[in-house]
């Protein structure tokens, strides 16, 4: 099978990952050069616009909201730093995700616990700081309450449910452990603040997060007639990302089979790349949804009832906010088969869609100078970290090239901060944790950077001006 057979899927890119992938190509080797591979870079106003865009959607349809930034999407220190600016709050499930936002300057008023069996030291941080805990379990919230009444203070809580649809799910309370909840949350009010419910669904459907919210309306005026006040209910996350174009994908989809894998690797699915319904525009959609298409939409009856929204995106609002180098180390043919295999300096570990057992499909950029002589012919080319695993592979794809990679080229993997980066990162061979970079362009256009670890104050990357 010759490359020219194999199918693309083209990465969308923003104008100014565009612009500084285009205009400032030599700038990005030389900060892979001089900091190494792999080499994340972030671009924290993307974070803010994607930020801007959830409150104006919120605002837009007159709802009281809070949007809490899921931690864990990604380690790097630059975004939990500007949700202070951002009027953003952080959803944590750890000791050091908690901490690290207070010391950004997030309250811990603002400040949710997600998490089953939380650690005592977050629940007692919690406790302490005033922090919202999403309780998993009658047994957490019976250590909760006794927690509260030894250090005497009380404790802000949600219950969370788990919807008839996540009956396999590990998360949550089911209907009957649900109602002895509020009942024990009734008779301890001091110790136990009950403030309402939450919910986390698997998948990206608005339908079905739109009706959980509906239903847990109608739970939050039955708590009320219990004397509890119950006035938020949390969506959680699950807000998708559109990473490549809908018809790309179609045309990549009926394309695409075994045999345009190494090794023939098979996948039971991937993440929905060209989602319909994303972002901003995910949740403007469900707040617009009527229980089974009839009566009062789900904002109109969040403002009827004064229930505050809380929501958790991660990945999408990390939507284009950073992307991957890797540095390509050698080239190795296959001859007879149809395909090389490119060797880069890291590991898929930087690259974590394989946590899912999964392939992160988009096709990355091939960076480099294009060597002299002949006009270069497109090349398919998997990609595999340079480790002694034979299961190391950054892309089992065989990728359409431009042209045969050189040792020194850049391959860049697109809109990788969601997740991709750095959920599995490890110091496997003893080699070091890759750098993150936060990149910022000035006025002019002309690019800085810092190292994420150093945040100076008033540093040109605090400026979240439009691009």
């Amino acid at each position: 099978m010759s490359a020219a057979q194999m199918p693309v899927l083209p990465a969308l890119q923003h104008p100014l990952v565009e612009r500084l992938l285009q205009r400032h190509a030599e700038w990005v080797r030389e900060l892979a050069d001089g900091l190494g591979s792999p080499l994340h870079l972030l671009l924290p106003q993307l974070f803010a616009y994607n930020a801007q865009r959830f409150n104006e959607i919120l605002r837009a349809a007159g709802v009281d909201g809070l949007v809490l930034y899921a931690k864990k999407a990604n380690k790097a220190r630059c975004f939990i730093e500007a949700c202070p600016r951002l009027g953003l709050g952080v959803d944590a499930a750890s000791v050091p995700e908690a901490t690290q936002a207070l010391g950004a300057g997030v309250p811990g008023r603002l400040i949710g616990i997600s998490g089953p069996a939380k650690h005592p030291e977050l629940l007692r941080l919690a406790l302490w700081q005033g922090c919202l805990l999403a309780i998993d379990s009658l047994q957490e919230l019976q250590q909760v309450a006794a927690m509260a009444q030894q250090q005497q203070r009380g404790a802000r809580l949600l219950l969370r449910w788990r919807p008839p649809s996540q009956a396999r799910s590990r998360f949550g309370l089911g209907d009957d452990e649900l109602r002895h909840a509020l009942q024990l949350c009734a008779a301890q009010p001091r110790q136990l603040m009950f403030e309402g419910f939450s919910f986390h669904l698997s998948g990206y459907s608005a339908a079905e997060r739109a009706e959980a919210a509906h239903r847990l309306v109608d739970v939050s005026n039955e708590a009320r007639r219990l004397g509890l006040h119950a006035d938020t209910i949390d969506i959680g996350g699950g807000f998708g990302v559109r990473y490549v174009d809908p018809g790309a994908w179609k045309d990549f989809d009926a394309q695409q089979g075994p045999q345009h894998y190494h090794a023939g690797k098979r996948f039971d699915g991937f993440y929905p790349y060209a989602a319909q319904s994303h972002g901003p525009a995910m949740l403007d959609e469900l707040l617009s949804m009527a229980l089974a298409g009839q009566g009062p939409t789900l904002a109109e009856r969040l403002q009827r009832d004064g229930i505050r929204l809380l929501l958790e995106p991660g990945r999408a609002l990390l939507d284009q906010a950073g992307f991957t180098l890797y540095r390509v180390q050698g080239v190795k043919d296959r001859p007879g088969e149809g395909y090389g295999i490119v060797t880069v300096a890291g590991t898929s570990f930087s690259l974590s869609e394989q946590w899912f057992n999964s392939e992160y499909l988009p096709d990355p950029l091939l960076l480099g100078p294009a060597p002299a002589g002949d006009r270069p012919q497109p090349y398919a080319a998997c990609v595999a970290g340079a480790t002694c695993l034979d299961s190391d592979m950054v892309s089992w794809r065989k990728l359409r090239l431009p042209r045969r990679p050189v040792p020194g080229d850049l391959l860049v993997y697109l809109n990788t901060a969601g997740y991709q980066m750095d959920s599995n990162e490890s110091p496997f061979h003893d080699l070091p944790l890759p750098h993150k970079a936060v990149v910022q362009l000035d006025d002019q256009q002309r690019p800085h950077w810092r190292l994420d670890s150093i945040a100076p104050a008033g540093w040109a990357g605090d400026n979240t001006g439009s691009y």
